[in-house]
C-alpha cells in the first residue's frame, strides 16, 4: 500500500501548479454553523463537501455545494440509477481521500490514484470567481480561484461534473 499524500504533498502541488491561494487558520471547524463564524470575510463561494458510497459499495462520490444550500439526495439517486446512497464510512474516507472525518476536501483526490471518485458540483458554483475549501484538514481553509480549482482536478484525473443539486 502506498503512502497518503498530506498537507505538504498538497502545498507543494499546488507551488508546482502554479495555483495561488490565500490560506486561513482557525479552530477545528467540523459544522457549517461553526465555519460561518470564520468565514464571513472570506471573498468566495463558501463549500460543504460530502463524501458518499452507492448501495453497493464500489462507487464513490464526492458532492460539492454552496455552503447554504441543502442537497436533494433523492433526485442525485435518481439520476445516479446506483440505488440508495450512503455516507461512507471513516476507513472509506481514509482510503480514498487519505482524510479524516470533518476535513472532507476535493484536495484529497490527491489520494485518489485510481481515479475512483467522481465529483459532483452544484452549477451554483460557477457564480464564484473564487471558492474555499479545507486543505485536508479541518484548521484551515484555501480560497483558490475557480479556474484554478478545475485546473486542479484536471490534474488529478477524477471525473467530474456541474449539476443542478439543490432542492
Amino acid at each position: 500500500m502506498y503512502q497518503m499524500r498530506g498537507q505538504k504533498e498538497l502545498y507543494e502541488l499546488l507551488e508546482k501548479l502554479n495555483i495561488k491561494f490565500d490560506y486561513h487558520e482557525h479552530p477545528p471547524l467540523a459544522t457549517i454553523r461553526d465555519a460561518k463564524i470564520h468565514w464571513k470575510d472570506y471573498n468566495s463561494g463558501r463549500c460543504k463537501n460530502i463524501f458518499f458510497r452507492n448501495h453497493k459499495g464500489d462507487q464513490h462520490y464526492l458532492v460539492i455545494l454552496e455552503h447554504l444550500r441543502q442537497l436533494d439526495i433523492h433526485d442525485l439517486e435518481k439520476r445516479l440509477r446506483q440505488g440508495k446512497l450512503t455516507f461512507a464510512s471513516d476507513k472509506r474516507l481514509k482510503k480514498y481521500l487519505g482524510i479524516e472525518p470533518g476535513s472532507v476536501s476535493p484536495f484529497g483526490l490527491i489520494n485518489d490514484r485510481e481515479n475512483h471518485v467522481h465529483l459532483f458540483m452544484d452549477e451554483k458554483l460557477n457564480d464564484f470567481d473564487r471558492l474555499a475549501f479545507h486543505p485536508n484538514v479541518n484548521t484551515a481553509s484555501l480560497v483558490i480561484s475557480r479556474t484554478d480549482f478545475i485546473r486542479f482536478l484536471d490534474y488529478t484525473g477524477n471525473s467530474y461534473e456541474f449539476l443542478k443539486l439543490y432542492d
